[in-house]
């Protein structure tokens, strides 16, 4: 799903941070994915506020891996390079851009820090398969993606989500997603204002 920009649901990314930050302090690896990524802004914005929040030496733990199917073939190469036009960071805010990105060609592009960009990789991957890329997930961000499937395709992606977390693990949609009802009882909604919800072990 290509509509992205940086700094996209802010609210969201922001609740992100204040509740999982807290519950990887201390970890040797942070593993987040962030599925559906399109070009990289989302899980770039992420990492910016990670960046901002975690602290230096917690943040050199964080790997998020980021993916989707990427029918252009392209998403791989600009997310590894995170080189972006000037109007596609005209979002970001004054501060975080002179902090961690970089003018080129005469500031019509701009590129992110390499330790930002270190801490992405990227994948193509279809959720539609039922494979997870990995496990032990602290966080798996889904946004502007389970909307374009049908019901019982959702259920099935946030099952596989649910496995692949860590225990008391995180797991975001889109504002306008609801958790359906099916699996209501894998997860606990931790804040009313952003669906943002944390794994229940289940017997």
């Amino acid at each position: 799903m290509a509509f992205t920009y940086f700094f996209r649901d802010l609210h969201t990314l922001e609740q992100i941070s204040k509740y999982l930050v807290p519950s990887i302090t201390g970890r040797s690896l942070i593993r987040i994915w962030d599925a559906g990524c399109a070009s990289g802004q989302e899980p770039y914005t992420l990492a910016l506020i990670l960046a901002e929040t975690m602290g230096r030496f917690s943040f050199r733990n964080l790997r998020i891996e980021a993916t989707d199917l990427d029918g252009s073939n392209l998403f791989g190469d600009i997310i590894a390079k995170g080189i972006y036009p000037r109007e596609e960071v005209e979002r970001i805010p004054a501060d975080v851009l002179q902090k961690y990105f970089r003018p080129l060609h005469g500031a019509s592009h701009f590129q992110i820090d390499e330790q930002i960009r270190n801490r992405l990789l990227f994948h193509k991957h279809n959720l539609l398969s039922g494979e997870a890329v990995g496990e032990g997930f602290s966080l798996i961000l889904c946004k502007n993606v389970l909307l374009h499937l049908q019901s019982s395709q959702r259920v099935e992606v946030i099952r596989m989500f649910h496995h692949a977390l860590i225990p008391g693990g995180f797991f975001a949609m889109e504002q306008t997603q609801n958790m359906p009802e099916e699996i209501e009882h894998l997860f606990e909604q931790v804040t009313a204002d952003a669906q943002l919800f944390r794994k229940l072990e289940v017997s």
